[in-house]
């Protein structure tokens, strides 16, 4: 399991896509946090350090490497390398939670320092290390699950634009629309409602974080699980 998780690390620091898409998820993220800083009036510091595209780009990251195997048809290569396939999807699946993690980390902390240097020359109001941490620890737990959940959509649905535009019009059409018409069934989504919850979004009705953390994690283990038995029996070609 070590060894495969090394090559799916490696994987991701050699692919060309993945660095492009991290560095303009990040460059975004500063840039965002910077204009709000800067243009926004008696905004809350908590939603200025959420509010960054890392935490949600990761799950299309983990899609793009998941359908990516056979996209390049590397697939076959892969399962020969390792015969396993449970084995195979869940260092895929840990290497994206660790990619999540450490990008996540790394964005939110710059964007608070950024951020934080701001509100503190506007002479408005910034977050002590409690709230900083607060922020910190839900934007890590979201990454870390949305990483394995894309892995496992695109395991399920295997081609590369279908997943990608799936996953986008979920998180950005179909989920915010099933809340506004039933809040009390579109909070529980996997891509926008869960996770606004975990990041105690202050929009009204969303879940508790610990209830949200509880439904991110079953929705990326039910999704794990499907994808799992999918794989086993899929061909390869």
């Amino acid at each position: 399991m070590t060894a495969l998780l090394h090559a799916e690390l490696l994987k991701l620091r050699t692919t060309r896509t993945f660095a492009v898409v991290v560095c303009t998820a990040a460059a975004l993220s500063m840039v965002l946090v910077v204009l709000a800083t800067v243009l926004a009036v008696d905004k809350d510091p908590q939603e200025l350090f959420t509010n960054n595209a890392i935490t949600y780009i990761i799950v299309l990251l983990g899609a793009i490497g998941m359908t990516g195997e056979w996209r390049h048809r590397t697939i076959t290569g892969s399962v020969l390398a390792a015969p396993d396939r449970l084995r195979l999807l869940a260092a895929k699946a840990t290497s994206y939670a660790l990619a999540g993690v450490v990008l996540s980390l790394l964005v939110t902390v710059a964007t608070m320092v950024v951020g934080t240097v701001i509100l503190e020359i506007r002479g408005e109001a910034t977050l002590g290390l409690g709230g900083l941490a607060d922020v910190l620890w839900r934007n890590l737990a979201v990454a870390a699950l949305l990483g394995p959940l894309g892995v496992a959509f695109g395991a399920l649905i295997r081609n590369q634009i279908v997943t990608v535009v799936g996953l986008i019009a979920l998180a950005a059409v179909l989920e915010p629309a099933v809340f506004q018409v039933a809040p009390d069934v579109g909070r529980f989504g996997p891509l926008a409602g869960a996770p606004s919850g975990v990041l105690a979004s202050p929009d009204p009705g969303v879940l508790a974080p610990g209830v949200a953390l509880a439904v991110l994690i079953a929705w990326a283990a039910v999704a794990f699980a499907a994808a799992a038995l999918r794989l086993r029996h899929r061909d390869l070609v």
